[in-house]
């Protein structure tokens, strides 16, 4: 910069000395005027810029935000979806007790919900909803046990041995056709009117869908990735355990979530055998009443113990499918 200096004053001297007179010095001295300047300017600006580091920056300061927006978006897109899924259902309930209030629903055909709530409270304050309800969770929960376990094992014998498939798979599915009031008179002849009779109709209901997904679930695992694992060596406890398993997973647990909602159809057969516990009791006491409220109240029991396991059900399959792609995407959106 002090050549530049230097160059500057000189020019000065240059273009006030009287005694230059040429043009063609006039012309030289402002030509080396302007490219001082213009050096000056340039030493002014940053040594050097290096635009291909600039974009590469900017590309990934602009994707960061896109991303993050993209981000707020799903978050915002999902809690507006769980809103909507229960907005839904308090509607359908508004709309009920409105209808119910203006008289266009008579109390013996639908009470109102705030009718059944008063009834589920006072049955909830003499002693009389809890232990039943206790008597029914154990019965789903103990037929769903017996009856998963079976099904998963049945499942697993047929989807990985045609001898097993050739002996069994027929059989079952003859018997998955019989409906279940067809089954129920055979089960009092053998069981009774206990709690053993019940609890096989449970079992019953809950080992085929079990049984259906375990066996499609175990065929439809990729060949190649059968090949894969005998190829480096797996021998077949460990091909079982870490490809084959892990690859029927999501069929099985589709399969559990369906078994979830039979197990509830299959009590309620169950409990209008000749019981004095139970929710299906109370619904059978309260017909011989005429107590409509009773009732609803049982069906709303049944409903919102169905909506509460597939929820867990469906937290279950997120936990236990977290390294599968679908579910991780389905997870995070």
């Amino acid at each position: 910069m002090k050549q530049y200096r230097s160059l500057r004053c000189c020019v000065g001297r240059i273009g006030k000395t009287r005694g230059s007179r040429n043009a063609l010095d006039r012309y030289r001295a402002q030509t080396i005027k302007g490219n001082i300047i213009m050096a000056e300017t340039l030493g002014r600006a940053p040594a050097s810029t290096d635009w291909s580091e600039a974009e590469p920056a900017a590309a990934n300061r602009q994707q960061a935000v896109a991303s993050r927006a993209d981000g707020l978006r799903r978050l915002t897109s999902e809690r507006a979806l769980q809103v909507i899924s229960w907005a839904m259902p308090l509607a359908v309930f508004a709309i009920w007790e409105a209808l119910a209030r203006w008289g266009a629903l008579s109390p013996q055909v639908l009470p109102a919900p705030t009718k059944v709530a008063q009834t589920a409270f006072d049955l909830v304050k003499h002693g009389q909803l809890l232990p039943d309800l206790a008597i029914s969770l154990l019965r789903a929960a103990t037929g769903f046990v017996i009856g998963g376990t079976l099904g998963f094992a049945l499942g697993t014998a047929v989807g990985f041995s045609r001898l097993a498939e050739a002996f069994l798979d027929r059989n079952i599915q003859m018997l998955r056709a019989v409906p279940f009031l067809a089954v129920l008179p055979l089960v009092i002849v053998w069981f009774g009117v206990g709690e053993v009779g019940k609890i096989f109709l449970v079992s019953l209901g809950v080992m085929f869908p079990i049984y259906i997904n375990t066996v499609s679930g175990i065929r439809q695992v990729d060949p190649k990735l059968i090949e894969l694992g005998r190829v480096t060596g797996l021998s077949t406890s460990k091909l079982i355990r870490r490809i084959v398993l892990p690859g029927a997973l999501p069929s099985v647990l589709a399969g559990v979530r369906y078994a979830l909602t039979t197990a509830w159809l299959a009590l309620v057969v169950a409990e209008t055998i000749a019981t004095t516990s139970g929710i299906g009791f109370l619904a059978m006491d309260a017909r011989e009443f005429l107590r409509t409220d009773v009732i609803v109240m049982t069906i709303v029991i049944y409903a919102l113990i169905g909506v509460l396991a597939d929820t867990i059900a469906r937290a279950l399959e997120r936990k236990l499918l977290a390294w599968h792609s679908n579910y991780a995407r389905g997870a995070k959106a």
